[in-house]
């Protein structure tokens, strides 16, 4: 998605670009039911069909955003857990799981596994496999007991 090859096409297709515009805002302003979304959608497809954009390379896009946003939030997590563990707490179930809980983490895991289910800020993470990190905090919190 380089910003030269938007500029240049939009230097050669600029009619287009003002004709389906206009189209948007008829549509909007006139039709006034869910036809109207259906209609506006699939002029913004056409556009980007007509611009050579494929599904592809905006699923691609998609997927590079979410994986820096899933890393970034693993790393925020995982320096989130070496500061809050003094004052994790560590809840035992019967059943050999346990519940760590932090203000902003949760880690939920039972003895013997080597995955505990990590909820970062409200935010569910998925399940990490036990690294050093994960290990120190747990047995920190385990101490805190």
């Amino acid at each position: 998605m380089d910003p030269a090859v938007w500029s240049q096409f939009i230097r050669e297709n600029w009619l287009v670009i003002v004709i389906a515009l206009v189209l948007l805002f008829a549509v909007i302003n006139l039709v006034k039911t869910v036809l109207k979304w259906a209609i506006v959608i699939v002029i913004v497809v056409g556009l980007f069909i007509y611009s050579g954009v494929t599904l592809d390379q905006i699923g691609n896009a998609v997927n590079k955003v979410t994986d820096g946003t899933v890393s970034t939030l693993k790393k925020e997590a995982q320096e989130v857990m070496l500061k809050e563990a003094q004052e994790a707490t560590y809840t035992s179930g019967g059943d050999g799981s346990f519940t760590i809980t932090t203000p902003n983490l949760e880690l939920k895991g039972a003895a013997g596994e080597d995955k505990v289910e990590v909820t970062f800020r409200g935010v569910s993470l998925g399940k990490w496999s036990i690294t050093d990190t994960t290990k120190t905090f747990i047995d920190e919190a385990r101490k805190n007991q």
